[in-house]
Order: C-alpha cells, then sequence, then structure tokens
C-alpha cells in the first residue's frame, strides 16, 4: 500500500507541480539525466528512505526506474504550497548500495 508521500509525491509529479532546485539542474546536467527520465518513470517510483527533518522541507529518497536503468531521485515535499521540489538525481552505484539498489551497503 502507498504511503501519503508516496501519493503526494507521484501526484505532483504527474500534475508537473515541481520546483527543480538550481542544484539538481546543475546535477542533472553533469550526470547526463535528463528531466523527462524522472519525469516517465513516475510510475515505478518508491521511497527508499525518508528525511523528516531535512534542511528546508521533509524529504525521501525515491528508487525509479527508466528503460531498464535505477535511478535515486531526492524529493522535498511542500504540501503547504502543493509542489515538490527535486534536490538531486543520481544512479545508484553497487559500491554504495545493495544489488536492489534500494538498501545502502553497511560500512
Amino acid at each position: 500500500m502507498e504511503d501519503d508521500d508516496l501519493k503526494f509525491i507521484k501526484s505532483c509529479v504527474r500534475k508537473r507541480k515541481i520546483y527543480w532546485t538550481y542544484h539538481v539542474n546543475m546535477r542533472l546536467q553533469e550526470r547526463y539525466i535528463e528531466r523527462k527520465t524522472l519525469l516517465s518513470s513516475v510510475d515505478s517510483y518508491e521511497i527508499i528512505e525518508k528525511y523528516p527533518g531535512d534542511k528546508y522541507l521533509p524529504s525521501s529518497l525515491v528508487y525509479a526506474e527508466h528503460e531498464g536503468k535505477a535511478i535515486h531521485i531526492q524529493i522535498a515535499i511542500d504540501r503547504d504550497n502543493d509542489h515538490v521540489r527535486i534536490v538531486t538525481s543520481y544512479e545508484p552505484s553497487l559500491e554504495k548500495w545493495e544489488p536492489d539498489l534500494k538498501r545502502r551497503r553497511k560500512r
């Protein structure tokens, strides 16, 4: 069953109620990830970590799949303004993540 945060995130992404931070715009360009990759993978979104005390807004780390590749997206939830903020995104590596790419490796 989807939790309320995931429903809100998916709804905002589908309705394009998104604020793209300066940081994510720089990172997407550096990492050769297109915005449409994040948008078109919305059906596969799965929250794998939550950061309720994040710096500005509560956020979540979202796992998604696009064309057979895993991607992580950090998304802040701004319920007061009815949108989400895409904070950063990257392709997870086996160096830091378990084989399912949803759990961090223990150090």
